[in-house]
C-alpha cells in the first residue's frame, strides 16, 4: 500500500516537472544551495522578515474585508475609516486578534528588519560580489517604510492624521515643486478622504506587489554569488572534486531546522506581545490614535512611529535657514540613501568585523550609539538641550558614513583565514541541539496558545 501511494506520488511530481520545474527549484535553492557551515544567531532574522511578510499579508487581508476607506463623518457623527476599525475590534469574529496581529506585526517587521540590515553591517555582507543583494535590500527598506507611512493613515485616528498631514507638508519645503507635490501626494491642499482612499490603495495593491518583486529579486540575487558568513570567507572558492565548497552544508534539512527554531522562539514573543501588551506601552499603538481624527484639534505632541523617530530626529536636529526646512528633509532623505551606499563607501578588503580593525569597530559602537539615542529623541518633545544632543548625534551618524572612506582605508585588519572557522562536527552538534530545542519549544508554543 505505501509502496503505490509513493509511486502515485512520484508520478505526480514527474507530471508537474514536465511542465513546470518544480525540482529543479528545490534543488538550486534548497536542498542543493550550500550555504556557509558557521551561521549564528544573526543569520535569523532574514526568514523572520520573510515571516512577518506573510503574517502582515494574510492579516491584512482579512482586515480589508471589513474595512472603509472613508474619512466621512458618519451618523454617529464619527469618521467612517475610524468606526470601522472600532467594527473590527468590536463586532467582527476573531476581528480583534487579526488587528493586534497587524499592528504587531508592523512593528516587529522593522525589529527583524532592523536587526537584519545591523548583521549585514557587522559582518560586511554588503561587500562584492554583494554589492546588488544589499541594493535590493536597501530598496526593500524603502518600499516597507512607504507601506508603514501609508498603512499608519488607515485607523484614521488622531496621531495618524496629524502625522500624516506633518510628514506630507515636509515636502513643501523643497524649492520650486515642493508645494504642488505636497499637494499631488495628498489630492488635496490638506489631508483629507481624497488622501485616505489613494494611501489605502498604495497600501494595499502597489507597495506590496513591488515589495514582493524586490523580495524576490533580493533572494534571486543572494542564491547566484551565495550566503556571506560572520568569517567573511567565500565559501565557493574551495570546492572538493563534486564542486560542493568544503566549508558549505545543504540548506536543508541544517538551516531549515535551524530557522524554524527561530521561528518558534520569535512566534512566543510575537504572541506573548499581541496577547498581553499589543499597545506595546504606547509605542506600537499610540494614546492619540484612540481618538478620532478631528482636523480642528491638534494633538499637544506630535511624532512618527516609533521606527521612524531616527530620521525625524534628524530632520529636526537641523536648523532651518532662510526660513525653509529644506535643509531638514535633505538630511533626513539622505540618512536613508546611504545606508544603500555602503558597498562603495568601506573600502576595506576585510569583510567581517571579527578582523576588523579598532577605528571601524569604534566608529560603528558610536553609530549605533547615535542611531538608539536619536530613536529616544524623535519620541520626546523637542527642547534647547535635546536638540544639541541630536544635533551632535546626527553629526556621529553622517561621520559614519562619509567618513568610512577615509578610515577603513587606515585602518590595521586582521588577516582573514582561508577556511571558516566552525567543523563540520560542530554543526552536526548544533544540528542536533536545534532540533531538541525546536521540539521543545514547538511543545511550549502549543501550550501557550
Amino acid at each position: 500500500m505505501a509502496n503505490q501511494t509513493n509511486n502515485k506520488a512520484k508520478a505526480l511530481l514527474d507530471w508537474v516537472d514536465a511542465r513546470f520545474p518544480l525540482s529543479k527549484m528545490m534543488k538550486e535553492h534548497v536542498t542543493e544551495y550550500y550555504a556557509p557551515k558557521n551561521f549564528n544567531f544573526w543569520y535569523f532574522f532574514g526568514s523572520l522578515a520573510m515571516l512577518v511578510l506573510v503574517i502582515q499579508i494574510v492579516s491584512g487581508i482579512f482586515l480589508t474585508m471589513n474595512y472603509k476607506p472613508d474619512g466621512n463623518l458618519n451618523q454617529y457623527n464619527l469618521p467612517a475609516a475610524f468606526t470601522a476599525v472600532e467594527y473590527i475590534m468590536r463586532d467582527v469574529s476573531g476581528g480583534w486578534i487579526i488587528r493586534y496581529m497587524h499592528s504587531t506585526g508592523a512593528s516587529m517587521f522593522f525589529v527583524v528588519v532592523y536587526l537584519h540590515m545591523f548583521r549585514g553591517l557587522i559582518y560586511g555582507s554588503f561587500k562584492k560580489p554583494r554589492e546588488l543583494v544589499w541594493v535590493f535590500g536597501s530598496l526593500i527598506f524603502l518600499a516597507l517604510m512607504a507601506e508603514a507611512f501609508m498603512g499608519y493613515l488607515l485607523p484614521w485616528g488622531q496621531m495618524s492624521f496629524w502625522g500624516a498631514q506633518v510628514i506630507i507638508n515636509l515636502f513643501a519645503a523643497i524649492p520650486v515643486i515642493g508645494p504642488d507635490l505636497s499637494t499631488w501626494i495628498r489630492g488635496d491642499f490638506n489631508v483629507s478622504d481624497v488622501t485616505l482612499n489613494r494611501f489605502f490603495a498604495l497600501h494595499v495593491i502597489a507597495v506590496p506587489l513591488v515589495l514582493i518583486g524586490l523580495v524576490v529579486a533580493h533572494l534571486i540575487a543572494l542564491h547566484e554569488v551565495g550566503s556571506n558568513n560572520p568569517d567573511g570567507v567565500e565559501i565557493k572558492k574551495l570546492k572538493d572534486e563534486n564542486g560542493i565548497p568544503l566549508d558549505g552544508i545543504p540548506f536543508h534539512p541544517y538551516y531549515t531546522v535551524k530557522d524554524i527554531l527561530g521561528v518558534v522562539v520569535f512566534l512566543i514573543v510575537f504572541c506573548a506581545i499581541m496577547f498581553f501588551a499589543p499597545e506595546g506601552g504606547g509605542y506600537f499603538l499610540e494614546k492619540p490614535n484612540f481618538d478620532a481624527a478631528n482636523p480642528l484639534v491638534t494633538p499637544a505632541h506630535i511624532a512618527p512611529v516609533w521606527y521612524f523617530t531616527p530620521f525625524y530626529a534628524i530632520l529636526r536636529a537641523i536648523p532651518s535657514f532662510f526660513g525653509t526646512q529644506v535643509w531638514g528633509v535633505i538630511g533626513m532623505g539622505a540618512a536613508v540613501v546611504l545606508i544603500a551606499l555602503l558597498p562603495w563607501l568601506d573600502r576595506s578588503p576585510v569583510k567581517s568585523i571579527r578582523y576588523r580593525g579598532p577605528i571601524f569597530k569604534t566608529m560603528l559602537v558610536l553609530f549605533i550609539i547615535s542611531f538608539i539615542g536619536l530613536g529616544i529623541l524623535g519620541a520626546l518633545v523637542a527642547t534647547d538641550t535635546r536638540t544639541i544632543v541630536a544635533r551632535i548625534l546626527s553629526i556621529i551618524y553622517f561621520a559614519f558614513f562619509l567618513g568610512m572612506p577615509f578610515y577603513t582605508k587606515m585602518d590595521k585588519d586582521r588577516e582573514v583565514p582561508a577556511r571558516v572557522t566552525m567543523s563540520t562536527t560542530k554543526q552536526k552538534v548544533m544540528f542536533f541541539v536545534y532540533t531538541i530545542i525546536t521540539v521543545v519549544g514547538a511543545y511550549l508554543f502549543a501550550i501557550l496558545i
